[in-house]
């Protein structure tokens, strides 16, 4: 055998045992609690044969306490790059068989060395979360924000000050009976507040996904959270000097009639979602959020093969009306697609914002301020359809002629008000009705009237409000339209280093 041979023999050992991670003991058992290994989670998620791992050499500095005589393989965390779809990417996932994936000095610095590399060579950093240690993202993962996508994986716990590293990425995946996130454990809550709870209560999957926003997608197993993640980056831009990829014109397949979607009766509640896939390509939808604050509904799909965001509101889930949680979620979705040059289509059908004590008290003055204000920061391509219900300052945040708005459309069905019939004709014609024999007759013939000088798209068209009044079958077309002629949208601004959104 010759000197390079040896070599080379020498290498493969020494790359055997490091890929070992914590040793055969130690992933037995992550593989009992139904979690795969780091490395075996990036060949899940990457092309085949696409990861080239960087770092794999690297060892910790602890000298401490005995730390000089344990060695921990790459110091817990494995980092590299690879391609989704052929598009490169940088990932790293820490490996919880290697003292839990605890976060060491060197551990932390293979993390911040590929985000850096990501950042330089503008393509997208995944970060597999499976550690309580402390945070690591903060600086960089600022930088990085607007300039590439950030997507997280919680597929472990992630707990204390380590969360706020998936708090600032764009995406944030999670996985039933796996991830785990909160501030203060279980044992602290009992300790401080004297009161039991479990870690799946407090921080799980379904908590995150559903009552506290912090999830963006929500998984039964991490095989499902994969090509959730590959089929997210199949919608976006690797940085935000690119437009995202462009698939061959599709037309909608939903064996749905658009005119039949939205009933007649602006009582009558119906499925948002349902409109969306009439207009898209292939009525591929993918959905963000979908579990948090439902009453309105954000994600992405295609137009003539290319990527839009859509900003909907759900009339199925509080009549679509805007509170506090759906304010936020609109308002960061429309910032991130501001930033990624995707256009933003808004499909209204707004009632207002929820009334009550409970909400006022909980901001939603500013919480509600916010989706006005992304609305207006945006300089992407932006198109509005006003579907049915349009009243007062709801009409108003949702991406009106007044915010920015490139195009405006409303449909024949569109009732454009300071508020609904009902109510504006209890309060306008309150004498003639409280004075009337049939107070009944009286309000309804009120109502009528008020809808017919006031509450429909004609007299917002009049005013120049509205571009076109629009058939329903006519919708996609007439987005296809303004979607091709906004293409080379310009616009600009005042010279500032940033806005103070209101937070």
């Amino acid at each position: 055998m010759t000197d390079l041979s040896k070599n080379i023999q020498a290498l493969r050992e020494k790359k055997a045992v490091v890929e070992m991670g914590g040793g055969e003991a130690a992933i037995e058992k992550q593989i009992a609690m139904g979690k795969l290994t780091a490395r075996d989670r990036i060949l899940s998620l990457l092309d085949k044969n696409s990861f080239h791992e960087y770092d794999l050499f690297v060892k910790h500095d602890g000298r401490d306490f005995g730390m000089d005589k344990k060695d921990f393989p790459g110091d817990g965390v494995v980092t590299g790059t690879g391609t989704i779809f052929g598009a490169p990417v940088c990932i790293y996932a820490q490996d919880f068989t290697v003292a839990g994936g605890s976060l060491g000095l060197q551990h932390a610095r293979k993390i911040t060395k590929i985000m850096d590399h990501a950042l330089k060579m503008k393509c997208p950093i995944i970060g597999i979360n499976d550690s309580g240690g402390a945070r690591i993202q903060e600086g960089v993962g600022a930088l990085a924000s607007g300039v590439i996508p950030q997507i997280s994986l919680i597929l472990g716990p992630c707990a204390g000050g380590a969360v706020y590293s998936p708090a600032l990425t764009d995406f944030v995946f999670v996985v039933e009976n796996i991830s785990k996130m909160f501030i203060t454990g279980p044992n602290v809550i009992k300790t401080v507040l004297g009161e039991d709870i479990s870690m799946e209560d407090l921080g799980g999957a379904r908590v995150h996904a559903e009552t506290t926003g912090n999830a963006h997608f929500y998984a039964l197993s991490e095989q499902d959270c994969f090509e959730q993640v590959k089929r997210l980056v199949s919608f976006i831009p690797w940085n935000n000097q690119q437009r995202a990829k462009t698939t061959e014109p599709k037309e909608p397949t939903a064996m749905l009639n658009i005119e039949e979607v939205v009933p007649a009766d602006p009582k009558q509640p119906y499925d948002v979602r349902d409109v969306i896939k009439c207009i898209v390509d292939d009525s591929d939808f993918l959905e963000i959020q979908e579990l948090w604050a439902a009453n309105i509904v954000i994600g992405f799909g295609r137009m003539a093969g290319e990527t839009v965001g859509f900003v909907a509101n759900q009339p199925m889930v509080l009549a679509g009306v805007l509170d506090c949680d759906s304010a936020d979620k609109a308002a960061r979705f429309i910032r991130f697609c501001d930033s990624f040059n995707i256009p933003i289509i808004t499909l209204e059908d707004m009632p207002g914002y929820l009334p009550g004590v409970d909400q006022e008290h909980a901001g939603v003055i500013r919480h509600g301020a916010k989706v006005l204000y992304a609305y207006s920061e945006a300089t992407v391509p932006k198109i509005t359809v006003i579907l049915r219900k349009a009243y007062g300052g709801g009409y108003i945040a949702m991406n009106s002629r007044h915010l920015g708005a490139d195009f405006m459309f409303a449909w024949p069905s569109a009732e454009i008000a300071v508020m609904g019939p009902e109510g504006a004709a209890n309060i306008i014609f309150r004498k003639e009705i409280m004075e009337a024999e049939d107070q009944n007759a009286m309000r309804q013939e009120k109502v009528k009237e008020y809808i017919e000088k006031f509450a429909n798209p004609y007299v917002a068209a009049s005013k120049g409000f509205i571009d076109s009044v629009i058939e329903p079958k006519e919708t996609r077309a007439l987005l296809l339209h303004a979607l091709k002629l906004s293409i080379l949208k310009e616009e600009y601004r005042p010279a500032k280093k940033h806005g103070i959104p209101p937070f």
